[in-house]
């Protein structure tokens, strides 16, 4: 079952980092269709959070899809997102990245701030080569209607 943290300096509103954090489960393969949410009993009892927020988060998880509650029986995973793996190979090298990182004296922010340009830019890049891709075919195919 899933343990939610709550950052209460991270500026995310609380019931955000639920949602996002329950996101991150299923991209991971931790939670998938059919498991059981935590209560909102269990969450506030672990996090010290209004119920009513974590009542929010779980609407937010419905209106996605993601989640269904179920009268009487509490809240269960409708939906996944993942691909990936809790314990994949990528997994484990980025865990190795991320203890050299560490052993080379970066902190959390920094190695947050690091991986998160170097996506940014690998996964920008493959969206500009697609769109070129498009639109180069598109140019194509207005050209050949042209000549018809």
């Amino acid at each position: 079952m899933i343990e939610y943290r709550i950052d209460r300096r991270s500026g995310v509103a609380t019931y955000l980092q639920i949602v996002q954090q329950t996101k991150q489960a299923l991209r991971l393969g931790l939670l998938e269709p059919g498991d059981k949410l935590p209560t909102a009993r269990e969450v506030v009892a672990a996090t010290a959070i209004n119920p009513n927020t974590v009542l929010k988060a779980y609407r937010e998880l419905e209106r996605e899809g993601l989640a269904e509650g179920r009268r009487g029986l509490g809240t269960f995973v409708r939906g996944t997102l993942g691909r990936g793996s809790a314990d994949s190979a990528l997994r484990t090298e980025l865990a190795a990245w991320a203890d050299r990182a560490r052993a080379g004296g970066l902190d959390k922010d920094d190695v947050t701030a690091l991986f998160t340009s170097v996506v940014e830019e690998r996964f920008e890049e493959r969206f500009e080569e697609h769109s070129r891709h498009s639109r180069h075919s598109k140019r194509t195919e207005r050209i050949k209607g042209d000549d018809a």
